[in-house]
């Protein structure tokens, strides 16, 4: 716990954000590897405060012929190497209790899926850890619903919790970002964090030829929303790179380029050191005479 509560102050403290960053999933250990270096060079380069993330297994993909990951035991194995080699804390999801505490002994934070940000048994599980805990917002929760989720880690004896923005429902097939959901989720009491490429889905919006659906996106959006996300003063940014999104076997359409990843952040990290969007802006409602 002491190791986490070191992590979640880093995270707190830094400026103008810390990054949560990588590869929607696990394709293979020499592409965690590659990008985790990449990461680290490019976070280095703008003293970003860095977590890589990948995960080990999507659990709610849109069919069930989808490439899912390599599973728990060899993914962990994975992730580990990519603490060793390159020194950089882990961030990974879970979907069930069970895969807890083996995900606690690798992860530094874990993250629980928006489809189950208010499933309290997995909320408990996580949270006894004693590692840091990211929950994303449901895409059909509004933000007070974060105050009762980031309640449930506290009250199983972990302060270490981080609420993300990742979008919310806007008909069947799209999500839109409310800024003023940045602002409200800080009634949670704890850093703020803006997923600023699975906001960007258009779930089970995109037709398959042969029949069937997947989810589509807007990347060329990306920087809309981080742009707005960095000027509101949310404390991080998670978002999915990839050397190669349009032969990602998850989330290609919502995956921001490797190749432009530095041009972004630089402009992201210059908004962010000139905003005063962490302040309360102090409205005073006194009558004005001139």
């Amino acid at each position: 716990m002491e190791s986490s509560s070191l992590l979640y102050n880093q995270l707190k403290a830094a400026e103008p954000f810390f990054l949560l960053a990588g590869p929607n999933v696990i394709e293979s250990e020499d592409h965690i590897l590659y990008m985790a270096k990449q990461l680290k060079n490019i976070t280095s380069k703008l003293g970003l405060k860095f977590v890589f993330k990948s995960s080990f297994d999507k659990a709610n993909r849109t069919s069930s012929k989808s490439f899912r990951g390599p599973g728990l035991a060899e993914g962990l194995k994975i992730l580990e190497k990519v603490k060793t080699i390159y020194d950089v804390p882990i961030v990974t999801d879970v979907h069930e209790s069970i895969q807890c505490e083996a995900v606690g002994r690798v992860a530094d934070i874990i993250q629980i899926p928006a489809f189950l940000c208010r499933q309290t048994d997995l909320l408990v599980a996580a949270a006894k850890t004693g590692k840091v805990i990211n929950i994303k917002k449901g895409q059909f929760c509004a933000s007070s619903v974060m105050v009762n989720s980031a309640e449930k880690v506290r009250l199983a004896g972990n302060q270490n919790v981080m609420v993300c923005e990742r979008g919310t429902m806007f008909g069947y097939n799209d999500l839109i970002v409310d800024p003023r959901n940045f602002e409200r989720m800080r009634e949670a009491n704890c850093p703020v964090v803006a997923d600023i490429t699975h906001s960007l889905q258009q779930p089970a919006g995109k037709k398959l030829e042969g029949g069937g659906v997947a989810s589509g996106g807007l990347r060329e959006l990306i920087p809309c929303i981080a742009r707005t996300a960095v000027a509101v003063g949310v404390d991080g940014i998670f978002m999915e790179v990839h050397n190669d999104p349009l032969s990602a076997p998850v989330d290609g359409p919502t995956q921001w380029p490797l190749r432009h990843l530095e041009e972004l952040l630089e402009e992201l990290v210059a908004l962010g050191r000139v905003t005063k969007g962490k302040q309360q802006f102090k409205i005073d409602l006194t009558p004005f005479c001139d």
